[in-house]
């Protein structure tokens, strides 16, 4: 399986950047993944590993060799479309073979890695239908024994759950992680859902601007984002801006309109006393069991049941802080006040 490498790839639309300075390396049968908002230049990038777009500047390495220059079918990588792309006058069975027809493989071969990989999709028995007589789901495990028949060494996926509906989506995932780990395939995989990233990758790269925010493991970039940005993309947070008073050993205090909050500073850009700071924590790290660390009384604004959480947004002195909290026997009212707890580990003390 290929490693994957780029060095300084740009890109530009009619004189519009599309991607800037981008240098990332992935590693032979990594799942990695391409998280970021829609115009963010993520499908560009996968499009350049395809083939299909030619960057300005930089190189793009397969295996340490240069392929920038190298034709999409003279690569050996498979993509999957967001739309499927499957012809809809073919059966299944012909729409999966038609990638081996430009490859001289033989009518018994051709038959025989069909029905292997339509076994690895759960698809067996469907090879007589047509597109047209298939569920969403359905076609989508089509194009991706498609992309899988011709054992590629580097399989490429642009937003490939889109289209389904939440529990389509939700099943898809489990598939796409079971298929990916029985072939083994180095996989870039393009979306904007945070849940697909967070549950499936093995490392992401959060992308914004045109260029990498952040890259690293999904519980790192989640827990510990670097920016307000990635915090804000990957979930709930609560961002409260302040200034910081004092630095001690790693832990910052920063006055807030909450109060003195304190958090783990980043020792990559360790901020210093007076400086403006957004403090970042998650609502599900908010607990109203007391204990020694933040503690900030407040006032419920409004209260969403979840079943087994609720939901809570509340203020102090005009600044709103959220909460996700088990769901109490009684909905909790509006116009309560309660006493929230944050550990110092769950506070980070972001600088941008």
């Amino acid at each position: 399986m290929y490693s994957v490498s780029t060095k300084n790839l740009t890109k530009s639309f009619d004189k519009t950047a599309v991607l800037s300075g981008i240098s990332l390396d992935i590693a032979a049968g990594e799942f990695f993944f391409l998280l970021g908002p829609s115009g963010c230049g993520k499908t560009t990038l996968l499009r350049m590993l395809a083939g299909l777009e030619q960057p300005d500047k930089g190189a793009i390495l397969f295996n340490g060799a240069d392929v920038t220059n190298l034709p999409a079918q003279k690569r050996n990588a498979s993509m999957v479309f967001q739309n499927y792309a499957l012809w809809p006058h073919m059966t299944v069975e012909e729409n999966v073979a038609f990638g081996l027809q430009s490859r001289s493989v033989s009518a018994g071969e051709t038959r025989t890695r069909v029905a292997e990989v339509l076994e690895l999709v759960r698809m067996t028995g469907y090879g007589k239908r047509t597109p047209g007589q298939l569920s969403g789901g359905q076609q989508q495990r089509i194009a991706l024994a498609r992309a899988l028949v011709v054992k590629p060494e580097l399989l490429l996926l642009d937003e490939p759950l889109s289209n389904l509906d939440a529990r389509l989506r939700s099943e898809m995932r489990i598939e796409l992680a079971r298929v990916r780990r029985e072939t083994g395939v180095t996989a870039v995989y393009v979306t904007h859902d945070q849940t697909e990233a967070l549950s499936l990758a093995d490392r992401i790269a959060f992308m914004d601007d045109h260029t990498i925010i952040q890259l690293g493991a999904p519980r790192e970039l989640y827990c510990a984002p670097r920016s307000t940005k990635t915090a804000r993309f990957l979930g709930n947070a609560n961002l409260i801006p302040g200034t910081v008073k004092s630095l001690s050993a790693g832990v910052a205090e920063v006055e807030t309109g909450l109060g003195v909050i304190r958090g783990v500073a980043d020792d990559r850009a360790a901020p210093t006393v007076g400086t403006a700071v957004t403090c970042f924590f998650r609502p599900e790290k908010v607990t109203l069991l007391p204990t020694d660390a933040n503690a900030i009384p407040a006032t419920v604004i409004s209260a969403f049941y979840q079943g087994d959480q609720e939901h809570l947004y509340l203020d102090k002195n005009g600044t709103t802080v959220q909460a996700l909290i088990p769901a109490p026997v009684a909905a909790t009212k509006p116009g309560s006040t309660m006493t929230l707890h944050i550990g110092i580990e769950d506070v980070r003390i972001l600088l941008g």
